[in-house]
């Protein structure tokens, strides 16, 4: 048995090999961007837990609602469409008792949930807008969290005042973009 494990071992180890480049790539782009961040290590886990919290506590409340939830430092951003004010109200109650939460900025809109192109649209316009910061180079482009609902596009980060309006004249001109709502902590 001990012998078929070996040899089994030894067949995988060039698949095996490829996989653990990528995984250690992975690793490594992860680092890239965690370094990157002006958040603590502590403060994107928090991020992390309180965007799923809230999904799966608002989720058993609003079946038929299009909720995104976005945490960036412990301020949550909700956008989408909800049936009604009610589960807006009731949404927003939510998310503030996940515990950590600090603010809530409660963006849901009242009306039918948004079609799959529009969503595809969407997320086209938040790729252009991460493209455009990288290409102006005029600011750390992973201190600005983009979120696109419905061709508005939300802006969050721990920023300089000079970066939120690098970042929001970029967002602003960016092709296909109706609207752009700054939700930043501001570090000067």
């Amino acid at each position: 048995m001990r012998k078929l494990i070996t040899l089994t071992c030894i067949a995988l180890l060039p698949v095996v090999s490829g996989c653990a480049a990528v995984v250690i790539g992975g690793a490594a782009a992860t680092g890239v961007v965690m370094a990157e961040d002006r958040r603590t290590v502590g403060t994107i886990t928090e991020d992390q837990g309180i965007e799923l919290k809230a999904a799966s506590r608002i989720e058993e409340k609003a079946k038929d609602a299009h909720i995104n939830i976005t945490s960036y430092n412990r301020m949550v951003l909700l956008t989408g469409e909800v049936p009604s004010e009610a589960i807006k109200a009731e949404a927003e109650r939510i998310t503030r008792a996940v515990e950590n939460v600090r603010n809530v900025f409660n963006e849901l809109k009242v009306g039918p949930n948004t079609s799959i192109q529009t969503r595809t649209n969407d997320s086209v316009i938040t790729s252009k807008v991460k493209a455009r910061f990288v290409d102006a180079n005029k600011f750390g482009a992973l201190h600005v969290k983009v979120v696109t609902e419905d061709s508005v596009v939300y802006l969050l980060g721990m920023v300089k005042k000079q970066e939120a309006a690098n970042a929001t004249e970029i967002a602003r001109t960016t092709g296909g973009v109706t609207k752009v709502v700054r939700v930043f902590e501001y570090l000067d």
